[in-house]
């Protein structure tokens, strides 16, 4: 892996700490903790679930310079852990699947492990995706799972293009009348 991004999760505790995927990779070396937004890298992309700008390819130079950040917190708090901050640049992830045993086959419902590997797909770090999620019982499910959508986000060449990508592989569900 010659060029691998730093990557700093805020730890926030709420979650199971033996299927906790954010405490496995603390464990291995693969991201560092920390128990406060703030100690986050300044400037670094945040995974947000609300952020307004997707990440696309195009983020790896601030990742690269700058690291990979997410919050590992329960499902049922997310809403009050994400704020709008010029302090961070916020990316949303794509629609994608989840393959963790807690949340297999909902979309949007990524483990922190699942979220960080695909901000690192899409921003072409495939070594250290295939690194992370080998570690993983589930990893080699999540990429099967979501290989054609990463595949097709990580050759996206903007933010617009990504975006159709996804409505391509997960089409809006039209409400019956």
């Amino acid at each position: 892996m010659s060029e691998t991004p730093r990557i700093v999760i805020y730890h926030t505790g709420q979650d199971n700490p033996k299927r906790c995927t954010a405490k496995k990779m603390f464990r291995l070396g693969l991201a560092r903790e920390v128990h406060r937004l703030k100690a986050l890298p300044p400037r670094s992309v945040l995974l947000n679930p609300y952020a307004e700008k997707v990440i696309w390819k195009g983020d790896r130079g601030i990742i690269l310079k700058r690291g990979l950040s997410a919050v590992d917190c329960s499902w049922n708090e997310i809403e009050t852990r994400f704020f709008s901050s010029k302090y961070f640049e916020g990316r949303k992830l794509p629609l994608l699947l989840a393959a963790n045993p807690v949340n297999y086959g909902r979309p949007f419902r990524l483990s922190t492990a699942e979220a960080v590997a695909s901000a690192l797909f899409i921003t072409g770090f495939f070594e250290d995706v295939r690194y992370i999620m080998s570690k993983f019982g589930f990893g080699g499910t999540f990429l099967t799972l979501n290989r054609e959508p990463l595949e097709a986000y990580a050759a996206a060449e903007s933010p617009e293009a990504l975006m159709r990508e996804e409505g391509e592989f997960f089409p809006p569900v039209k409400e019956k009348d």
